[in-house]
């Protein structure tokens, strides 16, 4: 099985849930489609969707909600079918 690691597109923070107290995009185990969104990067304000970018089941978070990222930085990997 191949695996795909989601790069977060810009600096920021990472974001599980579209909202405090609110469920996360997804769990590990859940399957995803290229456009699932998995989660958000804030940077001053500012919201962007992160995609999955390959379809499969989200096998594992690479960082922990809140946490700050770099552009590239690997947020999730992603088992491709």
């Amino acid at each position: 099985m191949a695996q795909h690691n989601v790069a977060s597109p810009l600096p920021g923070v990472f974001y599980r849930s579209p909202a405090p107290g609110e469920p996360a995009f997804l769990n590990e185990g859940d399957p995803v489609t290229a456009d699932t969104t998995i989660g958000l990067v804030e940077i001053m304000k500012q919201f962007s969707e992160v995609k999955a970018g390959a379809s499969g089941t989200l096998a594992s978070f690479a960082v922990d909600d809140g946490a700050t990222l770099a552009p590239g930085d690997v947020v999730a990997t992603v088992d491709t079918e």
